[in-house]
């Protein structure tokens, strides 16, 4: 211990703890600053783009190591350094895509507001049950026949359409943006909500399973807007009369639904009994026989006024058709058009045998 000697001008020399205590600030500060800097620099150590499925339930352990081992953060620490600075802030399962450098707090904000990737699905106007379940089953999650048995039931739709056996005709035609892991029911709701968000919209008081249903036949005979409502007055017109409505494309269904359908019209089909076979049975048949669009949808419930009982398709390949107010002159258009389909078979043949590849000659 020093003591003060008289006259020496010196005081008692004490340790200061200042010194040390300054240290380990600086050093925690620092140690702040890098872990700062790490967890907010931006980061790639992959090619292109990669997908990353979180799956519900992870740890963020578990997250810190895919991430880690796919390349998208550089260390697994500081994904829990940034975890441990927000502890309390929920994670969000699913698919996310990852094409450029991020740092891990930017990963956790994507995470944080559940910005996942969804994958564009379209279905197409006059897409049956059979053809949706197909398109679906794009998406490598879904199974086709998942989205069958899930459409065979109707509870989705019972309260609009109460006889309804299925739900033909209520897998609404849009393009749907979906989730990696969405189960084949949830993509169903997806459908039959976008529907009654369309239905809605129309404000219609008409039997929803009727309109549905002339909808669809209208839908599957012409591929051209302006010709709906033409088509729809034409159908609406045979109903008042009593006339069958002779529509094709229910005489496929029923041969889709029986399992015997080729491609093509025999007559055999024409002569089938099947309760779809407006060739056999007046009225609508007895529901959808695929989904309709809302312009479908318009033009069941507001057809054009016209005379028209009939209609053929032209044979320029337009999708376009003749419309005829009497037999005779449907008869006289349906000539037309087997002379011209005729015609352009004719005309194809020559066009082949004229060409190097068709007349078989060789340079």
């Amino acid at each position: 211990m020093a003591v003060n000697e008289p006259g020496s001008g010196r005081g008692v020399r004490v340790r200061s703890i200042a010194t040390p205590l300054v240290g380990i600030l600086l050093l925690a500060a620092g140690g702040a600053a890098y872990v700062w800097r790490a967890i907010h620099e931006p980061y790639s150590g992959f090619d292109g783009e990669i997908f990353v499925p979180i799956e519900k339930g992870s740890t963020s352990a578990e997250i810190a190591r895919l991430l880690a081992s796919r390349g998208v953060i550089r260390d697994e620490w500081r994904f829990m350094a940034a975890r441990a600075l927000r502890p309390s802030v929920v994670l969000q399962a699913g698919e996310y895509e990852f094409r450029e450098p991020a740092s891990v707090w930017q990963i956790q904000d994507r995470f944080i507001g559940g910005d996942v990737y969804y994958y564009a699905v379209t279905i197409p106007e006059g897409s049956n049950l059979f053809d949706t379940a197909k398109i679906l089953a794009s998406l490598d999650w879904i199974a086709e026949e998942d989205v069958i048995a899930e459409a065979q039931s109707p509870s989705l739709i019972a309260d609009l359409d109460p006889a309804a056996e299925n739900l033909e005709g209520y897998l609404f035609p849009s393009t749907y943006h979906v989730t990696r892991g969405a189960s084949a029911g949830e993509v169903c709701r997806m459908l039959t909500a976008e529907f009654r968000k369309t239905w809605a919209s129309l404000g219609s008081g008409a039997a929803v399973r009727d309109t549905v249903t002339l909808a669809s036949l209208v839908e599957k005979e012409t591929g051209q807007g302006g010709e709906r409502p033409l088509v729809s007055s034409v159908f609406h017109n045979r109903l008042r009369r009593g006339m069958r409505l002779e529509c094709d494309p229910t005489v496929i269904y029923a041969a889709i639904l029986e399992g015997r359908y080729d491609g093509v019209i025999n007559q055999s089909d024409l002569d089938s009994p099947h309760p779809y076979n407006t060739y056999r049975h007046t009225g609508l048949p007895p529901g959808p026989i695929a989904s309709p669009g809302a312009a479908a949808l318009r033009a069941a419930l507001e057809p054009e006024e016209s005379g028209y009982l009939f209609f053929v398709a032209k044979p320029d390949g337009s999708g376009g058709h003749e419309f005829s107010e009497t037999l005779s002159a449907h008869n006289r258009a349906v000539a037309r058009y087997r002379r011209g389909i005729r015609e352009a078979k004719r005309q194809e043949t020559a066009r082949r045998l004229s060409s190097p590849e068709g007349s078989g000659e060789s340079n």
